[in-house]
This record gives structure tokens, sequence and C-alpha cells, in this order.
């Protein structure tokens, strides 16, 4: 019913950047609030930030506030994650979700989102 495809992920230098898209298909009318979550090996998944299905609000973690930009393009459902700044860490997938009506208020539980997509890699290493 709803498909999230995500792309943009890779190696990248410290300091460096990328930008993550994510794309919706199916009913993307039942949609609300879409969100990024990253999830290194042996650890939980980690809210990154949230953005309204209208793209005028949106909410970051502490540890990328100031470096990371949600942005939101609704004419081809299209969400996307600027990084700049990138700290040299372990590898951690990135993944894409979104919550669905009545849900729409900004939450870091991934509980909240009903979907998700199939996850990119983000490896920030020289």
């Amino acid at each position: 019913q709803v498909q999230l495809v995500e792309s943009g992920g890779g190696l990248v230098q410290p300091g460096g950047s990328l930008k993550l898209s994510c794309t919706l298909s199916g009913r993307t009318f039942s949609l609300s609030s879409m969100g990024w979550f990253r999830q290194a090996p042996g650890k939980e998944r980690e809210f990154v930030g949230i953005i309204s299905w209208t793209g005028r609000s949106t909410t970051y973690a502490d540890s990328v506030k100031g470096r990371f930009a949600i942005s939101k393009v609704n004419a081809n459902n299209t969400l996307y994650l600027q990084m700049n700044n990138l700290k040299p860490e372990n590898p951690a997938i990135y993944y894409c979700a979104c919550m669905e009506r009545p849900f729409s208020s900004p939450s870091s539980n991934p509980i909240e989102y009903a979907y998700w997509g199939q996850g990119t890699q983000v490896t920030v290493s020289s």
C-alpha cells in the first residue's frame, strides 16, 4: 500500500556532505509527518529528525542539530536529508519513515511510524 525507497548513501570523508533521498508511492494521501532514523550495528535505532507533511516545521535530534537539514517536495512525494560536516563514526543505516493519519505530532519513537524504507548505508571514514 505504501512504499518508501531511499537512495544517496555511500562513503564520505570526515567533514564532507551527503544528501539522502526518500521517495514515496502508493496510498500517500493517508500519510502525515515523515522522519529520518539511523542505526549502527549492535545499537538501537536513533531518531535523527522529523518534518511535518506541509514541510514547514522540522525537529532535530541534538546530535545532528545545526549540521543536518530535512526538506520535502510534496509535488513528487520526496523527502531529503542534507548532511553536512559529517563526523567520523561507525557505519550506520539511515532509514526514512512516515506516520499515518491521525498520528502526526513530532515523535522520536520509532513505534509511532507506520512505514519504513529499506535503509541506505552511510560510512564516514578517511
